[in-house]
């Protein structure tokens, strides 16, 4: 899994690329826990080029929700695709993270 990191304004673009599983997110969780640690508090998650995500995935994303709620923080996701977006559904992960089609949809979102 790739993970790169850019900045919009205040914030911060990750965009994950391949398989977010046992084995890749810990690499995630660094980032974010970096971040947060850093003062970040407004995060979007391009999710355009991520494959698979796995219940280890879904785990690093819950912690670094609850851990931006902390400091009124929060992440949104875009562009998943339909398998990713099917399982965030079953797990109930769309009714915690709000999910949009597009970055611009996402940022404008996160400045309200």
């Amino acid at each position: 899994m790739e993970i790169t990191k850019e900045r919009k304004g205040h914030i911060v673009i990750l965009k994950v690329e391949g398989r977010l599983d046992t084995n890749t997110s810990n690499r995630l969780e660094e980032t974010f826990l970096a971040s947060i640690d850093g003062g970040e508090q407004q995060f979007a998650l391009d999710c355009s080029r991520l494959d698979y995500v796995s219940s280890a995935g879904l785990r690093v994303l819950l912690l670094a929700m609850k851990k931006l709620k902390n400091v009124n923080g929060k992440i949104h996701l875009y562009s998943l695709k339909d398998q990713v977006k099917e399982v965030f559904k079953i797990a109930g992960f769309s009714a915690i993270f709000p999910l949009f089609d597009g970055q611009e949809e996402a940022l404008r979102s996160l400045k309200q």
